[in-house]
């Protein structure tokens, strides 16, 4: 079993079990839908190693399907073009991203900082999420235009972050001094900053990951939370229902930047839900 088929089986309590497949070309002998998963995952897997190794202008469908051990033909089963197929694999590794991120978010305190810090870490540990972050043509090359031009996938997660940071506001998480547009505009300067800016200092200057994920959270919180006394752990003084508030928020949250991610990969892995 590919390193991924485990993660996408538990999606959605049995993902596997809940969708299928779109219908099949004429002459296209049918599938057991498991089967067809554990093959495209076994050719993202390859993609995933061979783009990491030589960047995406470099990779070809031939490589690909050399190093998954399938036929070229095989591949164009699942994606119609090179760059679906790339396109499917930046959509997995988002999914198993979010899933862990979620996973640490759900251990607590659940603060924006805590979210800020854990989503650091797990970007800058993933190479490939990184890289699409920042719009790497090292690694993703022109596959770096095909993502700017899918802006229906960029709408969604920002519509639900603004619901989150309004939570937050309501709960006095937020200083009232800034708008929504502020506040947001804040804390993706920070993020981006902060991961942008290491390529650009010299070596003597780079930080270990961690540090530099609390150097986020810290830069991030500090810009757009309540001025005043914070405690040691550097989190603004809330009240108990307060804080549950705004652990609970951040949960949803990440369930629905979660939920918007599974969908897209299941339509990048020709699947739809019943």
């Amino acid at each position: 079993m590919t390193r991924y088929v485990h993660l996408v089986k538990n999606i959605g309590n049995g993902w596997v079990g809940d969708v299928k497949p779109h219908a099949r070309r004429a002459g296209r002998p049918p599938q057991d839908a498991e089967r067809r998963l554990e093959r495209a995952h076994r050719i993202l897997d390859a993609a995933a190693d061979l783009v990491l190794r030589w960047g995406y202008d470099k990779t070809t469908v031939e490589d690909v399907a050399r190093r998954a051990e399938v036929a070229k033909g095989t591949i164009y089963l699942h994606w119609r073009t090179r760059e679906e197929l790339f396109a499917a694999l930046l959509r997995r590794e988002r999914v198993e991203m979010l899933s862990h991120l979620r996973q640490r978010v759900a251990e607590g305190p659940g603060t924006l900082r805590d979210l800020l810090r854990l989503l650091a870490s797990e970007l800058m540990s993933r190479p490939l999420m990184r890289a699409s972050l920042l719009g790497d043509s090292e690694i993703l090359g022109r596959l770096t235009r095909l993502k700017r031009s899918d802006k229906a996938a960029a709408a969604e997660v920002p519509t639900g972050f603004e619901t989150y940071l309004g939570v937050l506001l309501k709960h006095g998480g937020l200083r009232t001094d800034l708008s929504p547009t502020e506040h947001v505009t804040a804390l993706v300067s920070v993020l981006y900053g902060f991961l942008l800016v290491p390529r650009m200092l010299p070596e003597a200057y780079s930080l270990p990951d961690e540090r530099l994920a609390e150097l986020i959270a810290d830069a991030g919180s500090r810009a757009v939370e309540p001025l005043g006394p914070v405690s040691p752990d550097g989190a603004h003084p809330t009240s108990p229902d307060d804080a549950r508030a705004i652990s609970r928020a951040t949960l949803d949250f990440v369930d629905y930047a979660t939920e918007i991610a599974q969908r897209k990969l299941r339509a990048s892995l020709g699947f739809q839900g019943e």
